[in-house]
């Protein structure tokens, strides 16, 4: 069993910067792959970056070169830097993997940019 837990999220002005943190009950260095979607209010939950276990990254075109992934295998946390925010990164983040097969998401944290 697995359980992912954010935070980190807040009410922050445009063009401020915030860091999304995403806690893991057991190690995730056997996770491979490890992702932040997000959900806007009235929209479908849009997968925002990812990373794999070897640190490569890949980002969502409306946040390349604003938001930064990262993770930490020893602390079993995932990170998500998001700097320059705008009014449409407004939105639950929610961490997610796949592992074994089955998908896990946590609760999910709320980011609200402010104009």
């Amino acid at each position: 069993q697995l359980r992912l837990v954010e935070s980190g999220g807040g009410l922050v002005q445009a063009g401020g910067s915030l860091r999304l943190s995403c806690a893991a009950s057991r190690n995730i260095f056997s996770i491979n792959v490890m992702d932040w979607y997000r959900q806007a209010p009235g929209k479908q939950r849009e997968w925002v970056a990812t990373i794999t276990v070897g640190g490569t990254t890949n980002y969502a075109d409306s946040v390349k070169g604003r938001f930064t992934i990262s993770r930490d295998n020893a602390k079993n946390t995932v990170y998500l830097q998001m700097n320059s925010l705008k009014v449409e990164d407004t939105a639950v983040y929610y961490c997610h993997c796949n592992w074994y097969r089955y998908d896990y998401w946590g609760q999910g944290t709320q980011v609200t940019v402010s104009s």
